[in-house]
């Protein structure tokens, strides 16, 4: 099976020894994305809507760099360091992505790195 790592110019960079994104056979898993400004590297804390945004955002552009768009995912977990924001999580995803949505779980957590409020991993198919 082949494995090619992904680097997106457009996303942050990575804040550690890991890969935007790895590809195996039809399968892309991405690294988790916090809402780092790529042209800052500051996060983005205006307001947890604006932070998920960012998110989206830093998914998007991992994936257009693998040649895949957010209707190629499959699978995303999202970690969140408070619950009560599930349902901005639901608000953001459904303006976002398009039906039919991805599998999904959402997992408390009691930090993540650079003091953000979401993480979100993502699995994504690719046709040949």
């Amino acid at each position: 099976m082949n494995r090619k790592a992904i680097t997106a110019e457009s996303a942050p960079d990575a804040i550690g020894p890991y890969s935007h994104a790895m590809r195996a056979g039809n399968i892309l898993y991405l690294s988790g994305q916090i809402a780092l400004d790529p042209s800052t590297m500051e996060l983005v804390t205006d307001s947890f809507r604006k932070e998920t945004k960012q998110v989206f955002a830093n998914i998007r552009a991992v994936l257009e760099a693998a040649g895949a768009s957010l209707k190629d995912v499959v699978k995303m977990t999202v970690y969140l360091t408070d619950l009560s924001n599930f349902d901005t999580v639901n608000a953001v995803m459904s303006e976002t992505l398009q039906y039919p949505f991805p599998a999904r779980v959402a997992v408390g957590v009691s930090a993540l790195p650079r003091g953000a409020s979401i993480e979100i991993e993502t699995i994504a198919f690719l046709e040949d």
